[in-house]
């Protein structure tokens, strides 16, 4: 597909600077950019790119100032980054959709699903398990007992989703993502663990996006609930009765222990650990590699470290940790002096 500077102007609401009749046919890095490509800076370190590219039209910011001529067509936006985004909707919209039943997958005759469904190869579904319209759900994917999937919800290759769980509409889950196994819960006795039940289930709200290999774990009573547009990376453990709130992101490998609830808007970053029973307040951010051992009850606080702490203080504290050589080496130094000092004086 080909598209001309003042089309994709046109759709993205912005100015052209150039020539609104440039054509490109796919899309490149700023860095790499050849003649017929679109790019993009949003990040303020790829500018210098700007005057050297061959890209035929960039994407930048409405207040993006150039210091010398420029080659590349400019469409001006408010936001280059969402505005790229929107542009590659566009194009995944325009491209071949899926559909149909495989004759390899099984269905159970108490499921139902709805129109333009896509049911790969080996997929199971099983009975009063119910699939809305226009559902994409890849070869191997296994679909419990009463689970619910809603509209326009895409379930890739290996994806589990154990009885009784829901999966709201315009939900991407990505592979081998496991929804509604067994929370850890066992009571400790006499050199043994007996397991406890765990009766409840998971429910993803509407737009949110799972890695592959997300573990999200039902509740032992009740649910374990995503709310509305969370979005998840890869390797990441929701344990049981744990609730998130709406649009909060969390990045790879991080875990979430039981029962704790993360507020709306967080940011939870790579690594970072949660214990359970917690509350984390909305607006928090999470720096990577925390280990968070108490509640952050601070509307948008800011927490780093292991146990996490105030940024601005863990930062200090690690410039400190950084000159304790030094400084041990000093005080060895004084101590050397000081006991000098101390013989002459006898």
């Amino acid at each position: 597909m080909e598209f001309t500077a003042q089309t994709i102007a046109d759709f993205l609401k912005g100015s052209i600077e150039g020539n609104p009749l440039e054509k490109v046919n796919n899309i490149s890095r700023i860095e790499e950019g050849t003649k017929g490509t679109l790019a993009f800076i949003a990040n303020p370190k790829y500018e210098k790119y700007i005057y050297t590219t061959g890209a035929s039209i960039v994407l930048v910011n409405k207040d993006l100032k150039l210091d010398k001529k420029i080659s590349p067509t400019l469409i001006r936006v408010e936001d280059a980054y969402q505005a790229f985004a929107s542009l590659l909707n566009l194009y995944t919209s325009q491209l071949p959709q899926k559909k149909g039943i495989d004759p390899n997958s099984y269905i159970s005759d108490t499921a139902s699903y709805g129109k333009d469904c896509y049911i790969g190869a080996f997929t199971f579904l099983g009975d009063h398990a119910t699939v809305g319209n226009n559902v994409k759900i890849y070869p191997q994917v296994y679909v419990g007992d009463n689970v619910a999937v809603g509209d326009n919800t895409i379930l890739y290759p290996g994806v589990k989703i154990y009885k009784d769980c829901v999966v709201g509409k315009n939900c991407i889950l990505h592979a081998s993502t496991v929804v509604g196994s067994d929370g850890f819960g066992f009571a400790p006795g006499e050199g043994t663990y007996q397991k406890i039940p765990q009766i409840g289930n998971v429910i993803i709200e509407d737009d949110v996006e799972t890695g592959s290999n997300v573990s999200i774990d039902r509740a032992t009573i009740g649910s374990t609930i995503l709310r509305k547009g969370t979005k998840l990376d890869n390797l990441i453990q929701i344990a049981h009765n744990v609730e998130i709130g709406e649009n909060t992101v969390v990045v790879a490998q991080a875990g979430i222990a039981g029962s704790t609830k993360i507020g709306k808007n967080c940011m939870i970053a790579a690594q970072a650990g949660i214990v359970g029973h917690l509350t984390i307040a909305d607006d928090v951010k999470i720096g990577a590699q925390s280990g968070v051992a108490n509640s952050l009850k601070n509307k948008g606080e800011i927490v780093l470290g292991s146990p996490a702490h105030n940024f601005s203080e863990t930062k200090r504290s690690m410039i400190i940790y950084k000159k304790l050589p030094e400084m041990y080496s000093r005080l060895n130094e004084l101590e050397k002096k000081l006991n000098e000092l101390r013989e002459n004086n006898t």
